[in-house]
């Protein structure tokens, strides 16, 4: 008798079925396919890997401008605001040779005059307009004449009237 036991019944047909051989499959190609299946997955991680480190580069580079231009923003709006602040403007205006508006006087529905109209400061006595020589910048120069055009430049500036107070009664 050989070392096997016998097989009878349905155990001996499906005995049949197997190959007679000792069987060995060729290892060979099944352990490629799993180096390959391994080296390829950590290819692909490291690609994957280096794609997220870009990005998050990219992001940090993105982060620092959005900050720097949220500061300039900044400045530019606290800018506006100093140029839009009511004694900004008011000071503004009187170096161009604006003057304060008098009394207004207001019509009603039936054609009346409600109050009295006062003249806006003294705009008869002053120019609207500066001349020209009060807008041009003084010119610069080195050494004692420096001194001589800017005491020219500063008598020649015109000065701004103050508003005087009416004295019309309230509305």
């Amino acid at each position: 008798m050989s070392g096997k036991p016998e097989l009878r019944g349905r155990a001996a047909r499906l005995a049949r079925l197997l190959p007679a051989g000792a069987g060995q499959a060729a290892r060979t190609p099944f352990v490629f396919l799993v180096v390959m299946l391994l080296g390829g997955g950590l290819i692909g991680l490291l690609v994957l890997n280096s794609a997220l480190s870009e990005g998050a580069f990219r992001l940090d580079d993105l982060q620092k401008d959005t900050k720097s231009l949220t500061d300039e923003e900044q400045a530019l709006q606290r800018d506006v605001d100093a140029y839009s602040a009511p004694d900004a403007l008011q000071r503004r205006a009187r170096e161009l040779g604006m003057v304060p508006g008098g009394d207004p006087a207001f019509l009603g529905p039936d054609g009346t005059v409600k109050g009295v109209p006062g003249a806006a400061g003294s705009a008869a006595r002053s120019p609207v307009i500066p001349p020209p020589e009060v807008l041009a910048p003084a010119p610069r120069t080195k050494g004692p004449t420096a001194s001589a055009a800017s005491r020219r430049s500063s008598a020649a500036r015109v000065p701004v009237p103050s508003a005087q107070p009416s004295t019309t009664p309230g509305r």
